[in-house]
């Protein structure tokens, strides 16, 4: 039987993860790849952390942001998401025929801005022209240098901890969505680099980061449990969303718990650390509206282990599980 690749493979979310395992996990098998982390930590003069992305978003130009500055916020988040201190980043650029000089220069300039903003340098590159219609993508690599005795891992998640979101859910989802639809809404797009906040409270001993990107919050805090093999537990009550953006979804009956974001972590750290890091974070940029959402708690059973439940408003308790099918195409 010939599989096809489908959209579906591109969600993050469960087609996603079988893809990954099935195929790239299996060809690239080390230590390093089959822990799973969003940057890998490799030795060297000082263990450095590597990461290697690619970004097909469209379009590529949307209110918030554009293709350049999703293309460094994304690789500087995920170095950030193993306690690294972004240093370097290298970018291809593959190019359809008749993509447009003057766009693909605004694409570079808001990579230099973003960059100098994240206080990472942009070293090397390559470009390659292909047939097409005037598609822009971009891959890109990044470097990081992590700190002495720092230990931040998906697994590392213990019974006891507290879980912290950075922000708002669904901005970048909600943003793009609308802007295909040509629906007139005034939601912008989250992208951006999380430098100032991680650097907030990198003297707590912060066990687990994680960005939220495709597949959503859920999605995210399911793999973590599973990583970690422990409950997770949030209640939806104190899980934040924009009310422009919760009126949206709920028009189009979309859940934010597996909506997009490309400006926004979780933060896991030990329940009496919590208070603190939460008011380093709500002073940091782009941490405003951080909130504690939930915990951490111990596995009773084989069973339980890597479960993520959601308390309701009414006091019910769901079960929530990673992204199933389609998701947002082209979201990054």
């Amino acid at each position: 039987m010939n599989e096809k690749i489908t959209m579906a493979h591109g969600s993050g979310g469960s087609a996603t993860s079988e893809l990954i395992k099935k195929i790239f996990a299996d060809a690239f098998k080390s230590d390093i790849v089959d822990a799973m982390e969003d940057a890998a930590a490799v030795p060297g003069s000082e263990t450095i952390a590597m990461t290697t992305d690619s970004f097909v978003v469209t379009p590529l130009f949307f209110p918030g942001g554009d293709i350049g500055r999703l293309s460094v916020c994304g690789t500087v988040n995920d170095l950030l998401s193993r306690g690294a201190i972004p240093k370097y980043m290298t970018c291809g650029f593959i190019l359809e025929e008749g993509a447009s000089v003057a766009d693909l220069r605004t694409i570079a300039q808001s990579m230099a801005e973003t960059a100098a903003e994240a206080k990472i340098k942009i070293v090397a590159g390559d470009t390659k022209v292909i047939e097409g219609a005037g598609g822009v993508y971009i891959n890109t690599t990044g470097v990081g240098f992590i700190p002495e005795g720092t230990d931040i891992s998906a697994m590392n998640a213990a019974p006891g901890d507290a879980i912290i979101v950075t922000g708002n859910l669904g901005d970048h989802h909600a943003s793009l969505l609308a802007t295909r639809m040509e629906i007139d809404t005034d939601i912008k797009s989250d992208n951006a680099p999380l430098n100032e906040i991680v650097d907030s409270v990198r003297e707590y001993p912060i066990h687990t980061i994680r960005d939220v990107t495709r597949g959503g919050l859920a999605t995210v805090l399911k793999e973590l449990a599973e990583s970690s093999k422990n409950v997770f537990t949030i209640e939806e009550e104190l899980i934040p969303v924009d009310k422009k953006v919760s009126d949206f979804s709920g028009i189009l009956g979309l859940d934010p718990l597996y909506m997009g974001n490309e400006g926004k972590m979780v933060l896991i750290l030990p329940e009496e650390n919590k208070e603190e890091a939460l008011s380093r974070i709500k002073g940091s940029k782009y941490g405003e509206n951080a909130r504690i959402i939930g915990h951490v708690i111990k596995a009773e059973t084989k069973e339980e282990e890597g479960c993520l439940f959601v308390k309701t408003r009414i006091g019910g308790k769901r079960v929530l599980s990673v992204l199933q099918g389609e998701g947002l195409p082209r979201i990054c």
